[in-house]
């Protein structure tokens, strides 16, 4: 007679390690939350008990937050007689780098209440330095020409307003395309200027704009009109 062999036992088989490693930060999650939960409960109950802490924060926090928005509005309110103040003579602006004469003309544009200003200029600005929005709701985009020896520097030519004009309502949607210079303008430029809707700061224009309190709009001829009423206009 053939003897039947015993059935093989299977063994048991054992968790990987990474099986392993899963099933420890399980449960180091779950001591976590737990831990988590616990201390969310104890502060909520001490809170409910010593409810006055929580009102004295409370009265901090308002009083800190009254005290940051007052500081802001007396920053706003100084900067804004700062601005309505600013005032620049020709010597000082013959004296500016060209970059910081680009920061001089963004701030005079910020002085009449285009708030937006900003110097955009440097290498591919395509002949924007300054770009700013009037209160009337018009785009102005400024190319300036700084002289470092004012008006015996060379003049600013027909090429310069060939540039602007190219780029100002094109690219830079200008409503108000300018040039400003501290020095001179040639005649051939003026003409030119004039044909294509372009408008010249020289350095007469940029005398009475910088050490005056008028806006920019109010010196210049044929500027196109407001985009949108306001209580200016």
């Amino acid at each position: 007679m053939t003897r039947r062999r015993p059935p093989t036992r299977r063994r048991n088989r054992r968790p990987s390690r990474r099986q392993q490693q899963r099933d420890a930060q399980l449960l180091l999650y779950a001591a976590a939350a737990a831990a988590g939960i616990t201390l969310v409960v104890m502060v909520v109950n001490w809170l409910l008990t010593h409810w006055w802490v929580l009102v004295v924060v409370l009265v901090l926090a308002v009083l800190a937050g009254a005290g940051w928005l007052y500081n802001r509005q007396q920053q706003a309110q100084w900067e804004a007689v700062r601005a309505q103040g600013l005032r620049y003579g020709l010597p000082q602006l013959d004296a500016l780098h060209h970059a910081r004469f680009e920061d001089a003309i963004r701030d005079l544009m910020q002085r009449d209440g285009c708030h937006d200003a900003q110097r955009v200029g440097g290498r591919g600005d395509l002949g924007a330095d300054v770009k700013a929005t009037d209160p009337y709701g018009r785009r102005w985009v400024i190319q300036c020409k700084h002289r470092r020896n004012g008006a015996h520097g060379s003049p600013v030519g027909t090429p310069d307003l060939q540039v602007l004009n190219g780029t100002a309502r094109q690219v830079h949607g200008a409503d108000v395309a300018v040039i400003v210079t501290n020095g001179r303008v040639t005649g051939p430029a003026v003409t030119f200027a004039k044909q294509q809707r372009l408008h010249v700061v020289d350095r007469q224009t940029l005398a009475a704009w910088a050490s005056g309190s008028r806006p920019l709009w109010e010196l210049l001829r044929a500027v196109p009109p407001p985009r949108r009423p306001t209580s200016l206009s």
